[in-house]
């Protein structure tokens, strides 16, 4: 995860999550998930708040950079460059794929355990590649942004130089329409996500971003007009470049940690099935990748963008995992204290001496839900006379001990499975409400090319939200089986119990 220097007044909020240092995170490529990567194909509007309005408004993200995500001969001319500027001879090629529109093709037979790739460092950007425009990188460093920001800044200034930046050919091949819910409108969200808990991290994402820029803005740009102009550097331009790094960035542990775009292996696809990853190696001087399986001539080749649910890869990178697919894949349960709880004040309390709230997420699994879920539930429901036990409930909840003592409460276990399941129902039927509804469309402006946009964001909503739900489905099942065995035993207890009652009558 990006951290922000303590001299930056950095958006507070703002911490973009990075690859996992052992993963990729790049996209058309790191973190996620499926197969079919439907993609925006036009320039559309996004979603932007002002300095000074808190709602967001609507902003054309009309940036000139770029091109249409499934161009091949923008990615043409970016392997020319590369390899005039010093990309060894590859094994592999770009080509349009079925998964992701553009990919990288193996040219050769590709055995397991092969290094692939092989890109220089200087073909990488990172925080220390040097500015066409020293003066500006300059203002930004003595102002110690951070790399996040700074590599956006860079990424604006280095585009909007066009042919006399170094970078021309590779910014040209980038996608002019990145396609994460950056790019999603608010009443798009609010239609389409209504169900899911991603829309929330989207609104505070967009937020980020948003305030990220009005602080760039506010301390540096507007103190240096004459190398920031508003034309180039504005929100619509950072929205652009901060999508480009949700989706591409990545962290190379071999290289300390070094957080870098690296042209060519960005355009390498996501499956769940790889658990390969990039780095810095030492030997070969460039950065590369082990495949973790073999490639036959013509088979794309993948790599892993990290173990990201559906929501995460959708947040990130615009696509989703065909169901059922994603291994990975997880929904965030909402599970919230009782408000007319006799103990609310002292559960509350309890929670907030360990990092919690009134309300937490949890992460739900096809397989099952976090120690920390059940324990949350065991504080919500436990009585009064247990108030003794409230702060090693919350302990156990925030996952500060790893032993959780005193974790094992068997008289409130069926009140914390049923309490569990009350709120999983409660979020199928969102989901079966949206699903079922005709998944209400804002008011846009009608032409074809919306038209095509708005088909391809209610599809992507739709099958998030099936995903979503069918690990809500898969909880109720096994929580309603767990109750039904506990409450089974209970009866068959009582029945002996009474009938042994009658024998000594």
């Amino acid at each position: 995860m990006a951290t922000t220097t303590s001299t930056t007044a950095l958006h507070p909020q703002f911490r973009p999550p990075l690859r996992a240092p052992s993963r990729l995170l790049l996209l058309p490529h790191s973190s996620y998930s499926s197969f079919a990567r439907a993609r925006a194909r036009t320039p559309v509007r996004a979603s932007a708040a002002s300095a000074s309005a808190p709602a967001q408004q609507e902003a054309v993200a009309g940036v000139p950079w770029g091109c249409e995500i499934e161009s091949l001969d923008n990615a043409a001319s970016l392997e020319r460059w590369l390899i005039d500027s010093g990309l060894p001879e590859q094994r592999l090629a770009i080509q349009r794929v079925d998964v992701g529109e553009r990919g990288l093709v193996a040219l050769k037979n590709i055995r397991k355990g092969e290094k692939l790739l092989f890109v220089p460092p200087s073909l990488v950007i990172t925080a220390d590649s040097e500015w066409s425009r020293p003066e500006v990188g300059d203002v930004m460093k003595r102002n110690a942004v951070p790399d996040w920001p700074l590599i956006a800044t860079y990424l604006i200034s280095e585009a909007s130089l066009e042919g006399s930046s170094r970078w021309n050919s590779y910014i040209a091949a980038l996608p002019r329409q990145p396609y994460s819910l950056l790019y999603w409108t608010r009443a798009e969200l609010d239609a389409y996500l209504v169900a899911s808990p991603i829309r929330e991290r989207a609104i505070q994402r967009i937020t980020d971003v948003i305030g990220t820029y009005n602080d760039l803005r506010d301390r540096i740009f507007s103190k240096h007009s004459d190398l920031f102009p508003e034309e180039v550097y504005n929100i619509e331009t950072f929205l652009w470049s901060f999508g480009i790094l949700f989706s591409r960035l990545v962290r190379l542990p071999s290289m300390d940690g070094r957080v870098a775009l690296v042209p060519w292996a960005d355009m390498l696809n996501h499956s769940p099935e790889v658990e390969t990853f990039l780095d810095f190696d030492k030997s070969s001087q460039g950065i590369v990748f082990t495949t973790d399986r073999s490639y036959q001539p013509g088979e794309q080749v993948f790599i892993s963008y990290g173990k990201k649910s559906s929501g995460e890869l959708l947040l990130s990178y615009g696509f989703v995992p065909k169901e059922g697919t994603n291994p990975n894949d997880s929904v965030e349960l909402m599970v919230s204290l009782d408000k007319t709880d006799n103990c609310y004040k002292e559960k509350l309390q309890a929670l907030k001496q360990n990092g919690l709230s009134a309300s937490e997420s949890f992460p739900l699994r096809v397989t099952g839900w976090p120690v920390e879920l059940m324990a949350y539930a065991f504080l919500v429901v436990s009585p009064p006379d247990m108030s003794q036990r409230f702060e090693e409930m919350a302990v156990a909840a925030s996952n500060k001990s790893s032993s959780k003592p005193g974790f094992n409460y068997p008289e409130l276990e069926e009140q914390a499975l049923q309490f569990i399941l009350d709120c999983c129902e409660s979020n199928i039927a969102k989901y079966t409400k949206y699903l079922e509804g005709g998944n209400g469309t804002p008011q846009v402006s009608i032409n074809a090319k919306q038209a095509n946009r708005t088909l391809l964001l209610k599809q992507l909503a739709q099958d998030l939200c099936i995903s979503e739900r069918r690990i809500l489905y898969r909880t109720q099942y096994i929580l309603r089986r767990r109750l039904r065995d506990m409450r089974g035993g209970e009866l068959r207890a009582l029945s002996l119990f009474n009938g042994l009652r009658k024998l000594f009558k």
